[in-house]
């Protein structure tokens, strides 16, 4: 008996439909899981983990701080890039700031927990702090001295041009002191929390100043990556933490050094990407070579 085609193509559907849940559904899923268990791929599958004293510290794929209760920087350790993935290196919240290079003016307010600072504050606090850190100068252009974006808020008295009647440095609040003091003859004062200078008509101004051209803390300590979970730092910040550590472990620089080198990944296929040291896996060098005093 001929089944009527409305019940014939119901049934192939449905045939299609079991074809591909045992084919998507069960089969191809197996088959990942079982290449995942090959020799060479397993400790990849499982998030290439890394062990010491016989338990899990980490892993060789996403970055982690090396800072104490108080979330400041351990000085016998390697510092990582900085993370915005969560409150840092979150895999379940892996991301960016989304911040951009138009991003300099800060969010000020009363309330600290309705405040966001610029990217080109971020990068200012961080460049001071890891100068401070190591022992190099940590200015850079752009950035004032107490490490907010150098920036004024310039109001003209007929709203993009005419003669400047008020100057503000909107990322620079009380007791700070501002970073100019006056510009075009007119003195310079300090942002209040609350206020939109952007939206009164001041006309934004990114002012230099006298920080070297090349600053001396390479950009990846002062940016995240896309991801916010990059375990690797470049050569150059290794190079700049080079001699804290040595200091605080009592070993030799050029020893350290050496053990940086060791742990420091070239180009993929010599030409891709930049090289990088894994943070997690050089500091755990370090605790066996030169365990801290």
């Amino acid at each position: 008996m001929r089944l009527p085609t409305w019940l014939a193509q119901h049934l192939a559907a449905l045939r299609a439909l079991l074809v591909f849940t045992v084919v998507l559904g069960v089969a191809y899923p197996l088959a990942l899981v079982a290449a995942g268990r090959l020799p060479g791929l397993d400790a990849r599958a499982a998030g290439s983990p890394v062990t010491a004293a016989g338990r899990t510290v980490g892993s060789a794929l996403i970055g982690q701080a090396f800072t104490d209760a108080d979330g400041e920087p351990v000085p016998r350790y390697f510092q990582s890039r900085p993370s915005a993935a969560g409150d840092g290196y979150d895999p379940t919240a892996t991301g960016a700031s989304n911040l951009g290079p138009e991003s300099v003016v800060d969010t000020l307010a009363a309330d600290p927990a309705d405040a966001s600072p610029s990217l080109l504050t971020r990068v200012c606090a961080r460049s001071r702090a890891v100068g401070a850190l190591d022992g190099v100068d940590g200015r850079r252009p752009y950035c004032t001295a107490d490490g907010v974006g150098a920036v004024l808020g310039v109001f003209h008295r007929d709203g993009f041009t005419g003669p400047v009647t008020r100057v503000v440095s909107v990322n620079q609040t009380a007791p700070a002191v501002p970073f100019v003091v006056t510009w075009q003859g007119v003195g310079v004062e300090l942002a209040r929390p609350g206020e939109d200078y952007v939206a009164a008509g001041a006309v934004i101004v990114p002012v230099r100043g006298d920080a070297p051209a090349a600053p001396a803390v390479p950009a990846d300590a002062v940016t995240a990556s896309g991801s916010g979970l990059d375990p690797h730092i470049s050569p150059a910040y290794a190079e700049l933490q080079v001699a804290r550590v040595a200091r605080e472990r009592g070993a030799d620089p050029a020893a350290v050094r050496r053990l940086v080198a060791e742990h420091t990944t070239g180009r993929v296929l010599g030409f891709l990407g930049e090289p990088g040291v894994n943070v997690l896996e050089l500091n755990l060098a370090l605790d066996r070579r030169f365990p801290a005093r």
